[in-house]
């Protein structure tokens, strides 16, 4: 009977625990406080917290590989690898992006597509600092991905070019994506003037129709013809924008900006979580990428910026350079920081809109800047 005890007792989880698995569930805690009660990208960073606990929870199995009829595979295992590992979850999240996005300020305001391509500034900061540091070439081009701030690419850029790397570049580059709102506004208000901040810019003019069911078709063909190797990143996107843009498939358009993106946001968030053992996690080469990210991160931002002042003085004052800071791709939190930043300096200020010009070209942007990389590594 005591033996009964005994092996019960080595068995379970307080016999096991590590003091790296009590840091990882403190790490999820954290996310966790965040989403809740500071409603910073709740859902992002709830699931992503929760799965990192349960991802820490001595014999819990979550992530285990199959063993036999008798161990099967653990089901956040099996979500990795037919979700997250075969590019299908990024690949449906951009879908959604795109049923969810409007291009119209984009289109009204074309020269906004140059903040994009500004803020992939920290994206060839990470990449020199990653060759300092000895990563390999397709591993510093993967992980300076995350300073576009776009979790599918930067997915799908790991699977190609680094993908014993993919979990710790998913965690990067979506806990950074969630925590836009805390890292970016400092950063804004360090760059620009109290009077920047306070410019009030011109309404967009109106976009048809036409011009909004043409734009995902002209780019998907002409990014795909130049860059293959993102077609299908594209070619998501820019069909979910076209269900919303057509009007005639409404049922398919709310399905894929709303369920399906949704159902697909659960299963990524808490899977990119459970990666985060403390055994993964803990170590000189995931931390290194951990402070990379928040590097190429902060560089695309000040890169954006500081093009958008660079705007407004050649436009006599007309632009507001926060606007700048959404070239980021993360959609549309990046737009709401530049509004809610604008809106602290003047109450009466709309940047909202402005701002989402540059922030869907930095989707459009961070996907062909990983085309390149791919097109160049991939062998």
């Amino acid at each position: 009977m005591q033996s009964i005890f005994v092996n019960l007792l080595k068995e379970s989880g307080f016999y096991n625990f590590t003091f790296g698995q009590l840091i990882m569930i403190c790490i999820g805690l954290l996310l966790g406080y965040l989403a809740i009660f500071k409603k910073s990208e709740p859902l992002l960073l709830l699931p992503i917290g929760f799965g990192c606990i349960l991802a820490n929870l001595p014999n819990a199995g979550f992530m285990n590989p199959p063993g036999g009829p008798l161990h099967p595979a653990g089901l956040f295992y099996v979500l990795y690898q037919y979700g997250v590992a075969t590019e299908i979850f990024p690949l449906l999240i951009f879908m959604g992006v795109g049923a969810m996005t409007d291009f119209g300020p984009l289109i009204a305001n074309p020269w906004t597509i140059l903040l994009g391509a500004a803020a992939q500034f920290g994206v060839f900061i990470a990449l020199i600092i990653a060759q300092l540091l000895r990563f390999s070439i397709g591993e510093s081009a993967s992980i300076a991905i995350i300073g576009g701030a776009d979790g599918p690419t930067a997915i799908y850029t790991s699977v190609k070019l680094a993908p014993h790397l993919l979990g710790a570049i998913a965690v990067a580059a979506y806990t950074y994506m969630s925590l836009v709102p805390i890292i970016q506004p400092p950063i804004m208000r360090l760059l620009t003037t109290k009077k920047e901040r306070s410019v009030v810019m011109e309404q967009l003019r109106p976009v048809s129709k036409i011009e909004k069911i043409l734009f995902p078709i002209v780019v998907t063909i002409i990014i795909s013809l130049l860059f293959p190797a993102v077609a299908p990143l594209i070619g998501m996107l820019m069909l979910g924008n076209l269900f919303r843009e057509s009007g005639v498939v409404e049922r398919l358009s709310h399905t894929a900006a709303n369920e399906l993106i949704n159902i697909v946001t659960i299963f990524l968030a808490v899977t990119i979580g459970a990666t985060m053992s403390a055994k993964a996690f803990l170590t000189a080469k995931t931390l290194g990428i951990i402070g990379l990210g928040v590097i190429a991160f902060s560089a695309s931002t000040a890169g954006g910026v500081l093009l958008g002042k660079l705007y407004y003085l050649i436009s006599g004052g007309k632009v507001n350079p926060l606007i700048g800071s959404a070239g980021v791709s993360a959609v549309p939190m990046a737009a709401r920081v530049s509004q809610r930043v604008g809106q602290e300096e003047n109450p009466g200020n709309f940047l909202l809109m402005h701002a989402m010009g540059p922030n869907v070209a930095g989707v459009i942007g961070t996907a062909v800047v990983a085309g390149i990389m791919i097109t160049l590594l991939a062998r």
